[in-house]
């Protein structure tokens, strides 16, 4: 083996392995979870829906939300209708929500909407806590019921599982399906079953009044909802996992969107890497927190496409740079072995994504679908702003 071939194959054995060991354990502690016992149906939520420019599909979410099944007296849907300029507020009321209007040109973006909406219900202390839900979505009629459930026997923040609502609406939302089974079903029932955080994912999540008396909101990055989920990390809490409840978001299907869309989610997530996995292994070392050291293995494992091209890159380079007798390779045989085990991971991503045969056979588009990411982001003009994603229903 030549000289710098051994630096090489450690630089990408270390980051493959480590990452496919942590998604392989994950995996294998995905197992369905036992739902807690019924709650007393008593608390009271304001469901907040922060939308920008939503008037085509706003009306068909409230209506989701307002059948959900708990006592219609204890929740109220309260739709943010932040800087738009179309009729998502009026559009809103007439389907049965209440409205806030926001209008700040300085202070854009979800996080803005969030903070203001949060104020405004702590302001009316009517609510014991708040649940936020986007204004594409579809939500189970247990929403509530599994948040309550939880918040009752102490939880303060918990997030639902958080899916694609137009499944076979093209290959691409197949393929966003099975990455999403597996980022937050896999991830998070592996996490809840240790006790752990399964973070906050953008959409179907709760809190407490309590915690954001303890916790003030004040996340207003791209990627807000992991920036606030860490932030509640830090301060010692955890967000628990309700397996048998979900929030449904709808995905477009077109490569322009979709590129807009993947760039501001990859930026944002970028962003929080560099400026809180220090942070976050600090507190794990000082106070002992396994829920800020898993949160920070969390940011060190970049999104999947990256990995499986670490995966792929240490398998080549083991085949190439390891001595002559490549089928006793440790290098290559442990490539393999990091590919075996996100290829589990992927597999059972898809098999809890509910997009059946044509989803499996859509996974052989995977390559391209990595392909087009990478290019996306080598492209992509960073942004700060909310923009609102054009979809298809629209």
């Amino acid at each position: 083996m030549s000289p710098i071939a051994f630096p090489i194959l450690w630089i990408l054995a270390v980051p493959a392995a480590g990452s496919s060991l942590y998604l392989l354990a994950l995996t294998l502690l995905s197992a369905r979870l036992r739902p807690p016992p019924r709650s007393t149906r008593t608390m009271r939520f304001d469901v907040i829906v922060p939308a920008h420019n939503e008037e085509v599909g706003i009306a068909e979410a409230v209506r989701s939300i307002l059948a959900i099944d708990w006592p219609a007296d204890c929740f109220r849907v309260v739709v943010v209708a932040d800087n738009c300029t179309d009729a998502t507020a009026e559009v809103a009321a007439r389907a049965g929500a209440q409205v806030l209007v926001r209008l700040d040109m300085e202070l854009r973006g979800k996080g803005y909407a969030l903070a203001y909406a949060f104020s405004e219900s702590r302001r009316r202390s009517w609510s014991d806590a708040v649940a936020i839900i986007d204004a594409d979505s579809q939500v189970s009629p247990n929403l509530l019921e599994a948040m309550a459930a939880r918040m009752e026997r102490g939880e303060k923040a918990v997030q639902v599982h958080y899916g694609v609502s137009n499944i076979h609406a093209s290959w691409r939302t197949r393929l966003m399906a099975i990455a999403m089974a597996a980022f937050h079903r896999v991830r998070s029932r592996g996490r809840e079953r240790l006790g752990l955080s399964c973070g906050i994912r953008g959409n179907g999540w709760g809190l407490t009044h309590a915690l954001l008396k303890q916790v003030p909101y004040e996340s207003f990055s791209l990627a807000e909802d992991l920036e606030f989920g860490i932030e509640l990390g830090l301060r010692g809490m955890r967000v628990a996992y309700a397996d048998e409840a979900w929030c449904d978001g709808e995905m477009v299907t077109g490569g322009a969107n979709a590129s807009s869309q993947r760039r501001r989610w990859e930026q944002g997530r970028m962003a929080i890497l560099r400026t809180r996995t220090l942070p976050l292994l600090k507190r794990a070392a000082s106070a002992r927190s396994l829920v800020c050291l898993d949160l920070a293995l969390d940011l060190l494992v970049l999104p999947l496409s990256y990995v499986a091209l670490n995966a792929a890159a240490l398998t080549a380079a083991g085949w190439l740079l390891a001595p002559a007798d490549v089928w006793t390779g440790p290098w290559f045989w442990l490539g393999l072995l990091c590919c075996a085990a996100l290829m589990g991971y992927v597999l059972r991503g898809w098999q809890l994504s509910n997009t059946g045969l044509r989803g499996l056979l859509d996974l052989v588009r995977a390559p391209f679908f990595l392909l087009w990411k990478l290019v996306v982001m080598a492209r992509g003009r960073r942004t700060t702003e909310w923009v609102r994603t054009n979809r298809e229903s629209g």
